[in-house]
This record gives structure tokens, C-alpha cells and sequence, in this order.
């Protein structure tokens, strides 16, 4: 492996998950190598971590802001610019294997067009699976790819299925913290800020995220990844809230045997196993100290106090285009949200308006989910 590393592009170098993607490649330098980072509008942070991993080029969406960084560094860097750069970079044979940690729908083009320029992928960005499942599953088998995933949840299941016949695999329980807003109660909600909504008590994560946690859409969104990734329907997807996020996930078998995968909330031990997959490496960091922990306490989800996990199964239910309809519209809601245009429950309120009020194609392909999409986005602003 330290002869010939791995040769790495990072979607999103800049955001939560590519910052903890670089710490780990620090500490793997002999395995892997970075070719190419991306960012949309933090040159700044960007500038640095070219210095210090000297990647072959970069992708800035700004074009101004990519202009600015051009003059930074001259010819010393090749600097691409837009949505069309990070299509670029990952077909480049100068890349093994594609982090994708963009945010949000915008993460799903790349992710095809690196597979079918048979990139393995290592994905953060859950919504490509979210909208667009069955056709990014059936790419990767065509074009004979890897997709592990990064999400600490889906790693969960991944390490308990490593030696299994996965068809003994009769349920996933993915865990949830609960979120920020666990403990608040429903009449409450009216008035959430945003700073209270982004206050997680476990993880740091990037905005649209954490509220995504706070609504618990974050979990909806990971049932129905979780349903492509290991082929088991949504009915046999469970959610149970763990709030002390030690266990990330488990698997019941059809004995009843259950596999469960611990650790401390750390995205770096997740990101580093879909690296390395299917070796484990040594990591630096926080242990689990079971005495310290003393308990850990599991309930069921409220599904009337966070309905956006209820409309995720409901959108999965109907198929088609609905994954990319709820989404679409949960994007726009929480940006919103983020934008103090809309109190925090108006977020559930406005995606149940948009599955109920836009087309669903019954069996997309990928110009249909664009279409869903955008058409979505505009009904939903016209709501706002």
C-alpha cells in the first residue's frame, strides 16, 4: 500500500466531513494521496489545506472566489471552477476514489459521473441514495464499483454484516440521538431559534445536518440510504433514539442474534474504516470507558412530535420520485429555517404540502428526479 497509495479527490474538503477526511489522511499519508479538493466559497480554509496536502488542482463553485485563489497561487495549482469542475476532477484518471461530502442534492451528479468513470466512492452525501437509489445502486453494479459508506450509522451496519450471509439479516435498528431538541417540549417548537435547533449535544456537524437532527428527518433520510445500501424494504428499517450515541447502529439476524457496533461519537473512526475498507487501522482517540458511561437508555421515537421521519417512510412507501419530492422540499425548508423566514414546525408543514401537491413518477430515471426536483424547490418558495 505505501508503494502505491490510493488517489483521493475530496468533494466538500472544506465542510465537517472533509476536514475530518484530511485529518485521517494525515495519518494514513503512506496509503493515500490527495489529488484534488473542492469548496464553494471557503478559500481561505481551502488555501490552507492546499499547503499542506498539495493536491494536483482544486474546484471552487464561486467564480470569483476561484479567481481570487488563482491569483494566490498562480500556475502552482490548477484551480476549476463550477459544477462542470467537479464533474472534471472525478473522471480523471489521477483519482481512485471520490469522498463525496457535498451537502444536500447537489452531491448526486458527481456521484454518477464518478461511477461511471468506475471511481470507487466513499459517500457522506446520503441524499444521492436518498433520490436516486435504485439507479445509483444499479451503476454501481454495472460499472463493478465500491460505495462504502461514510455516515457513522451506515458504517455501523456495514462492520456488523463484515462475515455474515447478509440475507440472515432480517432488520436494521439505526440509532439516533435524538437530537437538540429531544428534551423540548412540543409546545415549545413555535418559538425554537436556530441557534437552539443547531446546539446538538453529541456531534458537530454542518448546519442543514443539524437540523436535520433536530427534526429527525436526519434519520428518515438514513432509513431509506440504509434500504439501498443493504436491500433490506423500509418495514424492516427501525429507528430507536439512543441518546448517548455509544452504539451507531445494530443488525437482528434471523435467529434473533443482534450485532451491535460501539464507539464514541467520532467521525473520524467511521470515515477512516470506509478508507481502509475492509482492513482496520490504528486510530488515535477517545475510547469507550464503560464505567465512566454507567448506562445506556433506548426509547421509540415521538413520530407526532418530529413528524419528518414519519414523512420519510411515507415517501418511501409511495416510491418514484416522493424521496426526491421530500427532499427537495426539506432543503428549502430548512434553509429557510436557517434564514429565519419560517418557524421551526413549518418545516415538516411544508414538505407534507409537497408530497401531496407534486407529481410522482412512478419509474424515474435521472432527467425525472432533476425535473422533481427543481419543480419542487419552485412550488415550495412560492409557499415561503
Amino acid at each position: 500500500m505505501s508503494q502505491n497509495p490510493k488517489h483521493i479527490a475530496i468533494l466538500g474538503s472544506t465542510g465537517s466531513i472533509g476536514r475530518n477526511c484530511l485529518s485521517v489522511i494525515h495519518n494514513l499519508k503512506d496509503r493515500f494521496s490527495i489529488t484534488y479538493l473542492t469548496t464553494n466559497t471557503n478559500i481561505e480554509l481551502l488555501q490552507n489545506q492546499i499547503e499542506h496536502f498539495h493536491p494536483h488542482g482544486v474546484v471552487v463553485l464561486d467564480e470569483t472566489k476561484a479567481a481570487a485563489l488563482q491569483s494566490m497561487f498562480g500556475d502552482s495549482v490548477e484551480v476549476l471552477t463550477g459544477r462542470e469542475g467537479l464533474l472534471e476532477v472525478v473522471r480523471r484518471d489521477d483519482v481512485d476514489l471520490v469522498i463525496n461530502s457535498i451537502v444536500g442534492f447537489a452531491g448526486l451528479k458527481p456521484t454518477v459521473e464518478a461511477i461511471k468513470h468506475r471511481k470507487h466512492i466513499a459517500l457522506a452525501n446520503k441524499e444521492t441514495l436518498v433520490v436516486a437509489g435504485e439507479l445509483v445502486t444499479s451503476l454501481v453494479k454495472e460499472y463493478s464499483v465500491h460505495l462504502v459508506p461514510i455516515d457513522s450509522e451506515h458504517s455501523a451496519i456495514l462492520q456488523c454484516l463484515v462475515g455474515e450471509d447478509w440475507n440472515s439479516a432480517s432488520r436494521i435498528i439505526l440509532t439516533a440521538s435524538g437530537g437538540p431538541l429531544l428534551n423540548t417540549p412540543e409546545d415549545a417548537f413555535a418559538s425554537i431559534t436556530v441557534e437552539q435547533a443547531l446546539n446538538h449535544p453529541n456531534w458537530k456537524m454542518g448546519n442543514k445536518i443539524t437540523i436535520d437532527s433536530a427534526t429527525l428527518m436526519n434519520k428518515g433520510l438514513e432509513v431509506i440510504e440504509a434500504r439501498w445500501l443493504f436491500g433490506l424494504p423500509t418495514e424492516r428499517i427501525d429507528v430507536v433514539i439512543h441518546p448517548q450515541s455509544i452504539i451507531h447502529s445494530m443488525v437482528e439476524f434471523v435467529d434473533g442474534s443482534i450485532k451491535a457496533q460501539l464507539g464514541m461519537p467520532d467521525m473520524k473512526l467511521p470515515i477512516q474504516y470506509a478508507l481502509t475498507y475492509p482492513e482496520r487501522c490504528p486510530m488515535n482517540g477517545s475510547h469507550v470507558d464503560f464505567p465512566k458511561l454507567q448506562s445506556m437508555t433506548f426509547f421509540a421515537p415521538d413520530r407526532k412530535k418530529f413528524p419528518c421521519l414519519q414523512l420519510a417512510y411515507d415517501a418511501m412507501a409511495l416510491g418514484g420520485t416522493a424521496p426526491a419530492i421530500m427532499n427537495a422540499a426539506n432543503e428549502v425548508a430548512v434553509q429557510a429555517f436557517l434564514e429565519k423566514k419560517i418557524p421551526f414546525q413549518r418545516i415538516p408543514e411544508l414538505i407534507e404540502q409537497a408530497l401531496a401537491k407534486q407529481k410522482n413518477h412512478v419509474s424515474p430515471d435521472l432527467e425525472h428526479t432533476f425535473q422533481s426536483d427543481h419543480k419542487t424547490r419552485e412550488y415550495v418558495r412560492t409557499l415561503l
